[in-house]
């Protein structure tokens, strides 16, 4: 591999981490504000949010530094959009929903879905481990999130579609990859894929067979 494709992957994974984790941090603010916590709490759900699922990837695929220490520039991009997510909120009076959260909710799942599966093909995990910690990329940050805010992880209880989406997406990533396709497409049609899968899923009411029991 040349050193302009590296670069170019370098630059084109640094942006879909970047994109998560603000789609992810958004969320979290949202899902904060919903629960009326102040600025630090938003902070910290928004921090949670969005650095939780990358940081168990680093994690388990024993990358050091983890990403969010190599560039603590996420750090104050995060606290800033906190702060000025949470100032636009109250000036324009903006009502923090459940649906209002969904939107960011599922960028983040299917930009981190793919960036977690092309770091981990980079660095040689079978396909099967690195469409995981995709998975994983992507669905840790709102499981945390959730907990934080003393509730059922929503990709645990909705029954609708969450980490499935991140699976499949995962899938296309690897499948793509596997075939040769321009490194830019396969990362964004992993994204694309595993995205709209979670907002048809919330649009058509799709759901997971769930756990019944008796009377």
């Amino acid at each position: 591999m040349d050193v302009l494709t590296t670069q170019t992957l370098s630059g084109v994974q640094m942006g879909i981490e970047v994109a998560g984790t603000v789609a992810f941090a958004l969320s979290g603010v949202i899902e904060a504000a919903r629960k009326k916590l102040d600025a630090v709490g938003v902070c910290a759900v928004a921090s949670v949010a969005a650095f939780g699922g990358g940081t168990l990837r680093d994690v388990l695929l024993d990358r050091r530094p983890l990403f969010w220490i190599e560039h603590s520039w996420y750090l104050w991009t995060v606290l800033a959009l906190c702060l000025t997510a949470m100032f636009l909120m109250r000036a324009k009076h903006f009502k923090p929903t459940e649906k209002s959260m969904q939107w960011p909710d599922a960028l983040g799942l299917g930009l981190f879905a793919a960036s977690g599966t092309v770091i981990a093909l980079g660095m040689q995990m079978p396909a099967l481990i690195a469409v995981l910690m995709g998975v994983i990329t992507a669905t840790f940050g709102g499981v945390l999130r959730d907990m934080v805010c003393n509730q059922i992880p929503t990709a645990f209880h909705d029954h609708r579609p969450y980490a499935v989406c991140a699976f499949a997406g995962g899938w296309v990533v690897v499948a793509l990859h596997h075939l040769g396709w321009d490194p830019n497409a396969v990362v964004a049609l992993g994204a694309v894929t595993a995205t709209l899968l979670r907002l048809a899923a919330l649009q058509f009411e799709w759901r997971l067979p769930s756990w019944k029991t008796e009377d």
